[in-house]
C-alpha cells in the first residue's frame, strides 16, 4: 500500500556544520538573487512572484535568470533549500484541502475552445474539491481561472473569459498578458483557493495569477512528483503533449502498485484524441488490467461528465498517496 509521502528533502537535524553551509549558500544565492528566501514559510502569493510593474524585472524572471545562468555547489544547495521550504509550507497548505489535479497543454489560447472548456471543468470541479494545476498558462491558467471563479456566477466567469481573450497568449508580451489577467480578477472579489505547481525550470512560460497559492520550484522533477501526489481526489488530464503524457504515466506508476483504498481516479477526457492523436488510453488499460486502478480509470468525451465523476466522491476523503 502507498504511504504518505514523507515531505522532506533534506535531513532535519542539521549540524553546526550544516547550518553553516545553508548560510553560506543563503549569502551566495541572495547576492545575486534578491528577495529568494531559503526559510520561507508559506507559499508564493502571484504578487510576490510578480512584484514589479514590468515582468522583465520582476522576481520571478529573476529567480529564472539567476536559475539559468549560475551554477556551482552553493547555488545548487540554495535551490535545494528553497524547494524544501516551498515542499514543507505546501503539506501545511494541502493539511485542510481536498485537491482534483487538472492537467493539460500549455499551448491552448485565451478564447479558444480548449481553453473555455479547462475553465468550465475549473468551476465545475472547484465547487467541492481545490483545484490543482502545473501553474502555468494555457490548460493550466485556464482551469486555475475557473477554479477561481467556482463560487461566483456563470456571468463572472463568461465575462472574465471574455477579458483575457483580448491577449490570447503571453507572447509576444507577459505584461499584456498579466494585464488582461488582472482585470479578470476583478469580476471576483470572493475567490474560491486554487493551487498552482510550476518550475522554473520552464522559466520561459510565466506562472498564472489565477492560482491563489503558487508552490514554485527549481527543481522539475520534484515539483512534478509532488504536484501529482497532492491531487489526492484525483486528475483529470485534457489533451496535450510531451508534458501531459508524462504525468499519465507517472500517475499510472503510482496507482498501479497502489491498494485499493490508495487509489485516485484518473480521467481522460478527449475519445478520439487518447485514443488515436496520442493513444494514451489502449496502454493504460492494459496496464491497469486485473490491477485495484482498473475500476478507477476513465475515458470521457466532455468535461460534463469528467466533472460527474467527482461529484460523489465525498469531499475530504484523502486516499494514502
Amino acid at each position: 500500500m502507498r504511504s504518505t509521502r514523507a515531505r522532506s528533502v533534506v535531513v532535519a537535524s542539521r549540524t553546526d556544520t550544516d547550518r553553516q553551509l545553508e548560510a553560506d549558500a543563503s549569502a551566495v544565492a541572495c547576492a545575486h538573487l534578491a528577495g529568494l528566501d531559503l526559510e520561507r514559510t508559506t507559499l508564493y502569493s502571484p504578487d510576490e512572484l510578480f512584484d514589479q510593474p514590468t515582468y522583465a524585472a520582476s522576481f520571478d524572471a529573476r529567480a529564472d535568470l539567476w536559475a539559468r545562468s549560475t551554477s556551482g555547489p552553493a547555488e545548487a544547495l540554495a535551490e535545494v533549500l528553497h524547494d524544501q521550504a516551498i515542499d514543507t509550507a505546501l503539506a501545511t497548505w494541502v493539511r485542510e484541502q481536498t485537491l482534483v489535479g487538472v492537467m493539460g497543454g500549455h499551448a491552448a489560447q485565451r478564447g479558444s475552445t480548449e481553453y473555455d472548456d479547462a475553465a468550465r471543468l475549473g468551476a465545475l470541479l472547484g465547487r467541492t474539491h481545490v483545484i490543482a494545476t502545473g501553474g502555468g498558462p494555457g490548460a493550466m491558467e485556464a482551469a486555475n481561472l475557473g477554479g477561481r471563479f467556482a463560487h461566483g456566477s456563470t456571468e463572472a466567469l463568461l465575462a472574465a473569459l471574455a477579458t483575457v481573450a483580448t491577449v490570447p497568449s503571453f507572447l509576444p508580451s507577459v505584461d499584456a498578458w498579466t494585464t488582461a489577467a488582472r482585470q479578470a480578477l476583478e469580476l471576483c472579489p470572493d475567490p474560491a483557493p486554487t493551487l498552482g505547481v510550476p518550475t522554473w525550470h520552464y522559466g520561459y512560460e510565466p506562472p498564472n495569477v489565477f492560482a491563489t497559492a503558487v508552490a514554485k520550484y527549481f527543481r522539475n522533477a520534484l515539483r512534478e512528483a509532488i504536484l501529482l501526489q497532492v491531487c489526492d481526489a484525483g486528475i483529470v488530464f485534457l489533451p496535450g503533449a510531451g508534458g501531459t503524457v508524462q504525468e499519465i504515466f507517472q500517475d499510472a506508476c503510482e496507482n498501479y502498485y497502489a491498494a485499493e483504498d490508495a487509489v485516485a481516479p484518473m480521467v481522460l477526457v478527449g475519445r478520439r484524441y487518447w485514443t488515436e492523436d496520442l493513444p494514451a488510453w489502449p496502454l493504460l488499460q492494459a496496464l491497469a488490467r486485473g490491477r485495484p486502478m482498473e475500476q478507477h480509470i476513465h475515458l470521457v468525451e466532455t468535461i460534463d461528465e469528467a466533472a460527474a465523476l467527482f461529484v460523489a466522491r465525498r469531499p475530504g476523503h484523502r486516499p494514502a498517496r
